[in-house]
Parts: structure tokens; sequence; C-alpha cells
């Protein structure tokens, strides 16, 4: 079966957790199903996005890219998320994601950061906002949505085909038949995952691939001071995200020549260490007058007062970019009108 985990061995010994698991996911849908407990809606309409599995399938570029159209459209739009363990300071949030989409979306974003995504949308709501865009929210049946998009990563589509602990899915794969639209990322076309995902739903199926918007020194200016192209020279990698290899991937594709990476876990913060062992993995793997380091956005917020020297640093500003992008929002707008006209029949 499509879907293979990345390299990862199958930890038979998590089985019975996963079993366990599996009966709490089951038994959770099945409250929710018989109105034993309920989802509460906010006054506005509720977009979510989510996903199956665990790591990253492109969530926070669909986010975004929802945000960005809905305000292009006119309207007042906010996103609902978590962010990382829902870490807060005095400060405002300090989730590298969270950090990234307000960077993104300026002054006109607005965003809603907590636990407790229906009191977030309530806070939203008297400040006048009418859209929410809900992050990962295909689990989050507390808050009542309009429409649940679903992505699906091309390159490992099940997660394995194992739940958590044992794998990667976060529901039973039969949990498909809730999404109203399927996006598969990273892939163009992708027919054997089609045939796959077919089995669990009906839903309309669109692609979507990150696009390489801009290479921007992580510094005001590069040490070297020249504005590098993608194929120019060979580069060292890294990343702290939920999906490295498709990062690393992605570079290839733009057209770096990638001759050396180096992986830290999703959300990782930097620190003077990490900085120390990247910069010798590089100056091992490139000659020094030729160094040049890339890593994601993202990461780019867990520097914090790291001390990079003389390293020249570049991040991949990215977007996602959406195939058929008329009919998915067409197909988005008809869902949104068919929910209104239920929900005034009732």
């Amino acid at each position: 079966m499509p879907g293979v985990t990345r390299g990862d061995s199958p930890r038979w010994f998590l089985w019975p957790l996963a079993l366990l698991y599996e009966a709490a996911v089951r038994l959770r849908e099945r409250l929710y199903s018989m109105g034993l407990l309920r989802s509460r809606r906010l006054d506005g309409v509720v977009i979510s996005v989510g996903n199956l599995t665990v790591g990253g399938t492109g969530k926070t570029p669909m986010v975004l890219w929802l945000a960005q159209h809905l305000q292009a459209e006119g309207k007042r739009c906010g996103i609902l998320t978590r962010g990382y363990r829902g870490e807060i300071s005095p400060q405002g949030p300090t989730s590298d994601e969270v950090r990234l989409l307000q960077a993104r979306l300026g002054p006109e974003g607005a965003l809603g950061v907590g636990a407790d995504r229906y009191a977030c949308g309530r806070e939203l709501a008297a400040r006048g906002i009418g859209w929410f865009v809900l992050d990962d929210g295909f689990q989050h049946w507390r808050l009542a949505r309009d429409v649940d998009i679903v992505l699906v990563d091309a390159t490992d589509p099940l997660g394995g085909g194992r739940l958590l602990p044992a794998g990667r899915l976060r529901e039973p794969c039969s949990a498909l038949r809730r999404a109203d639209i399927i996006v598969i990322t990273r892939s163009r076309s992708a027919p054997a995952v089609e045939a796959v995902l077919r089995r669990y739903s009906d839903a309309p199926i669109f692609y979507a691939h990150t696009h390489l918007d801009a290479l921007v020194p992580c510094k005001k200016e590069s040490a070297s001071g020249r504005s590098p192209s993608p194929g120019e020279g060979k580069w060292f990698a890294f990343c702290g995200i939920g999906n490295p290899p498709a990062f690393f991937a992605d570079l290839r594709a733009w057209g770096f020549a990638v001759v050396g990476s180096k992986v830290f876990a999703d959300h990782h913060r930097y620190t003077p260490r990490d900085v120390d062992a990247i910069l010798r993995q590089a100056h091992s793997a490139l000659p020094s007058e030729a160094a040049a380091i890339v890593c994601t956005e993202k990461d780019l917020f867990n520097f914090d007062s790291t001390d990079w020297g003389d390293a020249d640093l570049y991040y991949c500003r990215i977007s996602l970019e959406l195939d058929r992008e008329e009919d998915f929002t067409r197909t988005i707008a008809a869902l949104l009108e068919s929910r209104r006209s239920m929900r005034k029949s009732n």
C-alpha cells in the first residue's frame, strides 16, 4: 500500500497501545455523532485545514493561502490555532508557526491562539471577524466547521497504515469519509494515491505543491554581499520541521545542489552548540569560499539570539500553488452555500 513510513521500522511492540488509542478515537467520534458530546458553532464561517497523520503535510502554507485568499476577497478573516503546545508568553505566542503566520499576514491578520479554539474565535468575532480558518482542525471536534479540508502528503499518504503510537495515523483511514475536500500535497499527479484514497472517500481531490518565492538572507545582508540563486554553487541544508525529507526534496527540485544536510526535531530551538555543529558540518562539506547554508522560514523563528558569525545563511520563502485553483475556490463556495441552505431548512 502507498504510505510506507519515511524510513521508520515497524514499532510492533506498541501495537497494544495503538489498539487502545484506536478504541478511544472511535468512542470519541461515536459520542459526537450520537450527540452525547456537542460541537459549538461560532457566529461566522469556519474552514478547517487538517490531516490524518502526524508530521508535516503542508498545513501552514495551506492555512496561509486560505487566509490571504479571503483577505483578498475583502473578508475579515482570522486564523484559529493551538500553536505548538499552546505556548504563550507575556509578549505573546512563542510558537514558530504562529510567528510565521503573523509575519506573513501583517497587521491585517488576526490570530486566535490557544487550546480552546471556540473561545479564541469568540474573541475574534467580538472584533468583527466573520471568517475563520481552523488550523489543524480535522480532529478538533469541539468546534463546528462548515468545510473540512484534509491534506494528504503524496510521499507518505497514510503514514504506513498504523495508528499512534505504533505509526503516524491520528485516526483510522475510514475517517476520511468526513472530508469535504482532499488536497494531495507535494505532487501534481499521484494516481496510485488517489486510488487508495477512493477506498475511503468520494470527496473532490485537488493537488498542491510548494513554490519557492525567494531565497532570503537570514541576516539583513549576506556575509558575502551576494544574492545567490538556487542553482549557484553548492549548499548545506538543515531544518527542524515535521517532514525534513520533503524539504530536502523540494530544494533539489528547485535546483539546489545539496551536498550535506542536518535534521533537528520539529520546532527545535537552536542553541549556540547547534550552530557550531551546523557550521562545522557545512564547512566540511563545502569549500569555505563557497559555503552557503539554507533552512526553512519556520527555522528562522527558532534562532533567538544565536550568533551565526560570517556564515552565508538563507531561508526559503515559499508559497502553496494549487492546481485548478478556481475549481478549488468554487468547490468551497458551493459547499458553504449547501451548508447554509441546510441550516436554514432546519
